[in-house]
């Protein structure tokens, strides 16, 4: 393995853990390795941390908050997560991944 490779291979120290995991497995099952894919990735992955701290917050308080009259009111996190998920999902999609189809037709499968 080389050398530059190798360090593709690792993800950026500003990622977390799980994410981190996201970087590795994505840079081995599609080789990426030229500089723009890695700034796509990290990019997507940084979006996907930035979501997934929204959604901790808002699972903690709850999808609506009480504001200072004492009324319900959307928690102010749920757009941020919705845009970090916006985010990540474009850079994802910039990556521009060969993803197989699960099965071989379009459409649902069969039920039972």
């Amino acid at each position: 393995m080389t050398k530059a490779r190798t360090a593709s291979q690792t993800p950026p120290k500003e990622l977390s853990k799980e994410a981190g995991s996201w970087w590795k497995r994505l840079v081995s099952e599609y080789s990426i390795e030229d500089d723009a894919g890695l700034l796509l990735l990290q990019t997507g992955l940084e979006a996907f941390d930035r979501m997934r701290l929204a959604q901790s917050a808002i699972k903690r308080d709850g999808v609506t908050v009480l504001d200072r009259f004492g009324q319900r009111k959307a928690h102010p996190l749920l757009p941020a997560e919705r845009d970090a998920r916006s985010q990540m999902l474009a850079a994802l999609k910039a990556l521009n991944l060969d993803v197989e189809p699960l099965h071989d037709r379009p459409g649902r499968p069969a039920g039972s």
